[in-house]
């Protein structure tokens, strides 16, 4: 448990220096119009996905104890472009049964509520089960080749999930629950990286997963990428967006 606690802690500090996304490609302008970064004096720090227009989906082990500013309608965030829309989070809500592992999502409230326009939308979450061999995409902003090359706009990557067994037999030392699941990008060395923490896994055009966590090399297929699977958590991010 110590060694997990310490790779997600590697994730958000990595992400302060820019390691997202590799081996993706640009995505059209406006496409993700749910994705947020999530950033710290103008740096971002992890990404998250617009589920009401005063709340963000994003991990747990994102939280830090500074205020977040919260960018919405971004493609790349160093221009100045009219469709961002920036807002402050004012109440962190981590999933009250995170262990630094299992569990790994949180919900951000903002100080208001975001205009919805054509580059700013709510993603809906997945219902149902996530079918093994799913294709779906994760998205995101900062270094496309794990090597500190940030990237000018925002990335996505194709991404296939896996058969619980089949995640849980090459993270062998890592425990896998039910609650999470795993994905791999269509070329090795192909997927997130650090930065990317928070950020959604879609599915069918809805919220499926959040990224959580992966190995040591981005994109590895030896150590799948793991996503907190939202399916288990859509009655408590009901509950939370509905009483606030």
């Amino acid at each position: 448990m110590a060694a997990i606690t310490i790779l997600l802690l590697l994730f958000v500090l990595s992400g302060a220096d820019g390691t997202y996304i590799v081996g993706g490609r640009d995505a059209a302008p406006q496409s993700r119009p749910y994705m947020a970064s999530l950033q710290i004096r103008g740096r971002h720090i992890c990404g998250g996905a617009l589920v009401r227009q005063n709340f963000v989906l994003t991990a747990a082990h994102c939280q830090l104890r500074i205020p977040y500013t919260v960018v919405l309608g971004a493609n790349s965030l160093t221009a100045n472009e009219s469709t961002q829309q920036q807002f402050t989070a004012i109440r962190a809500i981590p999933n009250p049964n995170y262990d630094g592992h299992a569990n790994d999502i949180m919900l951000l409230q903002l100080n208001g509520s975001a205009q919805l326009t054509e580059a700013v939308q709510v993603i809906p979450l997945k219902t149902g089960r996530l079918r093994t061999s799913s294709q779906c995409i994760t998205a995101g902003w900062g270094d496309v080749g794990d090597n500190g090359t940030l990237p000018i706009r925002l990335q996505e990557v194709n991404v296939t999930t896996l058969p619980q067994r089949t995640c849980r037999r090459r993270w062998r030392s890592v425990p896998i629950p039910r609650t999470m699941v795993c994905g791999v990008g269509a070329r090795v060395f192909q997927g997130f990286c650090s930065g990317d923490s928070g950020g959604p896994l879609v599915c069918d055009g809805a919220a499926a997963g959040v990224v959580s966590f992966s190995g040591r090399r981005c994109g590895d297929p030896r150590t799948p990428d793991v996503y907190t699977r939202v399916s288990s958590f859509r009655e408590w991010i009901t509950n939370v967006v509905n009483n606030n």
